[in-house]
């Protein structure tokens, strides 16, 4: 089981250790460039190669939580303004224009990613931001400096050909969560990984080891670890520096760790958690991290206080007082202390999120809503607020926060997304509502038909479900009918499609396949 998706990609470790490179900076901030098309991006990677610089791409959202960990970290710290002369920063925001089509180009899906390329414009690597900020640092400046393909070194690797220290880091601390199959299939990561962290050994230990721990992390559900390796996973539980290098993956791999070396219930399982719950109390506590750093792991121990719970259980039994008080407190203090707006939108919500695992549903319900007034993307909270209710089964309440978060969502992929979920949580919790559901739908076809990029990448994705639910919806006459209108809706919508835009208008009348 895997944490908070939100998180997973980027939510921990931003901050780090108080050194002078570590400060926010107080003037200019990094030269951002907006691109919204490929004439921009184009545009930006002539002026690379004219200057002789590399390019650091970043593509994100206004409502996404790590991505706002980043603004509030990362990319106000002095050490990262001052790298970022070397390059050329590149932004794309998902709900501009040409944004949903830019992700087609360069085979990015998740909110944020990070990409370097070399002055050329070929790909040298994506950066791991669920790592520690530091570590995030150490890589781009190790691939600034190489400007050698991560995908050459890979096939070095894997051919047996002596690498550095530094390209075995390259391996090591690549966004393989951000990696959308560019240099492996997803199904080969796993055994992949483990060969890279047998062939490392005696270059780097810290890379060999966050191989091997990734290698099992990744591993097929149900699938056990080499049992003669438990040691070595204990040692690194064991020792706060070995811990604390390996952070990112020892929180957000738990459940997976501890149930390869330990597949089944019982005293084995017990002292491996055990074990694993000591680790993440110290990284907990750990005053040199950040907040969502702090809030990951507290996750991690809630995640594995309720290993033995159904996956989906709103109401896990077994789970330690202290430690539902230590989840109330840290919450609360967050919610409290925090005064800046990114953070809060990334921290608040990874907040009400463990809270809900942990069964506290009352106090997530009041966080969220407490944050409602001062987030700047407030539909994200409300996707939450019904969430929590679905999974309480409060079928009312969760259709009017989802309803209230659609119409508050703002920009065109945003709202398609934001739309497929509300048409998702009606096709669930009231499929009787045909009205409702064909008007819901109506629209998004109508939003749809205006967005230039609405049959690409996450928009597509959007819209696919939205058919695919109408396919498996469509069991009555009255559903059929309102599938007829809607189809014939979409059939319009793709007549009126660039026909030089082959992508767009097979994906569209794809669409009408599916429903």
């Amino acid at each position: 089981m895997k944490l908070n998706p939100c998180f997973a990609a980027l939510a921990t470790a931003l901050l780090l250790a108080a050194t002078p490179a570590a400060h926010a900076s107080s003037g200019p901030g990094v030269a951002w460039q907006a691109a919204a098309a490929d004439a921009d991006i184009d545009r930006y990677f002539t002026q690379a190669k004219a200057e002789k610089k590399p390019v650091l791409l970043y593509w994100g959202a206004k409502w996404c939580p790590p991505c706002n960990q980043l603004k509030a970290t990362l990319f106000n710290r002095a050490d990262f303004i001052e790298q970022s002369k070397a390059f050329v920063a590149v932004g794309i925001d998902g709900d501009a224009p040409g944004a949903q089509k830019l992700g087609t180009r360069f085979k990015v899906r998740g909110y944020p990613t990070l990409i370097l390329f070399n002055p050329g414009g070929s790909e040298i690597t994506r950066l791991p931001g669920e790592a520690d900020a530091a570590q995030v640092m150490k890589v781009l400046q190790l691939g600034l400096s190489s400007g050698r393909p991560v995908k050459a070194v890979l096939a070095d690797a894997k051919a047996g050909k002596k690498l550095s220290a530094n390209e075995w880091r390259l391996l090591g601390f690549y966004g393989w969560e951000t990696d959308e199959q560019q240099l492996l299939p997803a199904e080969q990561r796993a055994a992949t990984l483990a060969q890279l962290a047998k062939a490392s050994e005696g270059v780097d230990a810290e890379t060999t080891t966050r191989l091997w721990l990734k290698s099992v992390g990744a591993m097929a559900e149900g699938k056990s670890a080499d049992a003669a390796q438990l040691p070595r996973l204990r040692a690194v539980l064991a020792d706060p520096v070995q811990a604390h290098a390996q952070m990112d993956v020892l929180t957000n791999e738990s459940p997976d760790l501890v149930k390869a070396f330990a597949p089944a219930p019982g005293e084995a399982r017990k002292a491996l958690v055990a074990e694993f719950d000591a680790a993440l109390k110290r990284l907990n506590e750990d005053a040199t991290l950040s907040r969502a750093d702090r809030l990951n792991a507290l996750q991690g121990r809630i995640e594995l206080a309720r290993l033995d719970a159904a996956k989906d259980d709103p109401h896990p039994n077994g789970i330690p007082a202290a430690l539902l008080a230590e989840a109330r407190d840290q919450a609360g203090r967050a919610n409290r202390e925090i005064t800046d707006g990114y953070e809060r939108q990334a921290v608040v919500t990874e907040a009400a999120f463990l809270l809900g695992r942990a069964g506290l549903w009352k106090e997530s319900d009041e966080l969220l809503k407490s944050a409602l007034a001062r987030s700047h993307s407030p539909y994200y909270l409300m996707s939450q607020l019904g969430g929590n209710a679905k999974k309480q089964g409060k079928k009312a309440d969760a259709l009017r926060w989802y309803e209230e978060a659609f119409n508050k969502s703002e920009g065109p992929a945003t709202r398609l997304q934001w739309g497929s979920n509300y048409f998702a949580a009606l096709i669930e919790l009231a499929p009787e509502d045909t009205a409702r559901i064909e008007k819901v739908a109506a629209q998004l076809f109508a939003e749809a038909e205006k967005d230039p990029g609405a049959f690409y990448e996450r928009s597509e994705r959007s819209l696919k479900k939205v058919a695919t639910l109408l396919g498996n919806w469509n069991h009555g006459p009255a559903q059929a009918a309102a599938v007829g209108r809607l189809k014939a809706q979409l059939d319009g919508v793709c007549g009126k499609l660039d026909g030089s835009d082959t992508k767009a208008k097979s994906a569209c009348q794809g669409l009408m396949k599916k429903a």
